[in-house]
């Protein structure tokens, strides 16, 4: 019998009798994905009545604040770790003023959740105006139409203490304005929520991934793009430098945007820290998959499992995902 066929190779038949069976396969896997290493990324719109489902990402909706209630009920009993919710206002402006209003579709969202569960889920705040302004940006922009660093920090930390006072476990900013951390951690620290930490989307990348997610939040930017504030996808190194900015920032904890076409990115960020590593699995991946296996091109549920471990086996500790809820039941 030849080496390839199993014969005299012992490293060979080793790999093949661990393999052998189901069980032996759980028992020897170096990488696992539990559901608390999950979190639903949820989208709740201000001003409709029912669930508004997104085309371009099957099974996703808009949620109300009542089936927002519902579905974060469900993710709780699948064991999911948390949600990190995205709002749509009714009303847009240029400065984004429905962010941090006391009555803003997210902070009432947040408080609705937070009565209802407690501290059972992770409640995540994406802190970035883009949803919220009638420019579609993630900041104030100038007269010239360039996104205006400096005055978008102040709204970002006035953003920061109403989500905090809503009743957000953990605030995430996404906006990628320099300096965004440091002007949250001090807004945070100056309100007395010095124990809310900050998760940082520390490398965020100008991707071709998120339009299924501008759809859904309907924050596409009317001019321009965000090639300037987000990372360029060439560059590595730069990824970092953004994530020891923010850690000497005060960021708690950091993450790698998009996933799984930076896998190198979250593994090189994993093994530079010692905080915290998530990774978001974006609105184009999940729209890839689902509409892959619509087609009857791929296993789904397979596919589904298999990327969620190649980000977890890449360095990510949590992820974030549209699937988070049909994975942790798998999972289970």
């Amino acid at each position: 019998m030849s080496p390839a066929q199993g014969g005299s190779n012992p490293g060979f038949a080793r790999g093949r009798r661990l393999r052998s069976t189901p069980a032996l396969r759980r028992l020897t896997a170096q990488t696992r994905v539990a559901p608390a290493d999950l979190v639903l990324p949820v989208f709740v719109k201000e001003g409709i009545d029912e669930p508004v489902p997104i085309g371009s990402m099957p099974g996703v909706v808009q949620h109300t604040t009542d089936s927002l209630r519902k579905a974060a009920h469900e993710a709780a009993e699948a064991g999911v770790g948390g949600l990190v919710l995205f709002g749509i206002p009714a009303e847009k402006d240029a400065v984004g003023s429905q962010a941090d209003a006391a009555d803003g579709v997210v902070n009432a969202a947040l408080r609705a959740l937070r009565s209802d569960l407690g501290d059972e889920l992770v409640l995540m705040a994406d802190l970035c105006l883009c949803e919220y302004t009638d420019h579609g940006h993630c900041g104030l922009v100038t007269p010239a139409g360039v996104v205006d660093n400096d005055p978008t920090l102040d709204r970002y930390a006035a953003v920061a203490i109403a989500q905090a006072q809503a009743g957000a476990h953990v605030i995430a900013p996404s906006g990628m304005m320099d300096g965004q951390v440091a002007a949250i951690r001090k807004a945070l620290d100056s309100a007395a929520y010095t124990e809310t930490p900050v998760l940082a989307y520390a490398a965020k990348y100008a991707s071709g991934f998120y339009g299924p997610f501008r759809e859904a939040a309907e924050g596409a930017p009317r001019f321009g793009d965000r090639s300037t504030y987000q990372m360029d996808p060439p560059n590595a190194d730069e990824a970092l430098r953004e994530v020891r900015q923010d850690l000497a920032e005060g960021a708690d904890a950091v993450m790698v945007k998009p996933a799984l076409p930076y896998l190198d990115i979250v593994r090189r960020v994993a093994d530079a820290v010692d905080v915290p590593v998530s990774a978001y699995q974006v609105s184009g991946e999940y729209a890839m998959v689902e509409a892959a296996a619509a087609n009857g091109w791929l296993d789904r549920e397979r596919a589904i499992l298999e990327t969620l471990t190649a980000i977890r086996r890449a360095g990510a500790g949590q992820v974030l995902t549209y699937w988070a809820v049909e994975a942790a039941r798998l999972l289970r």
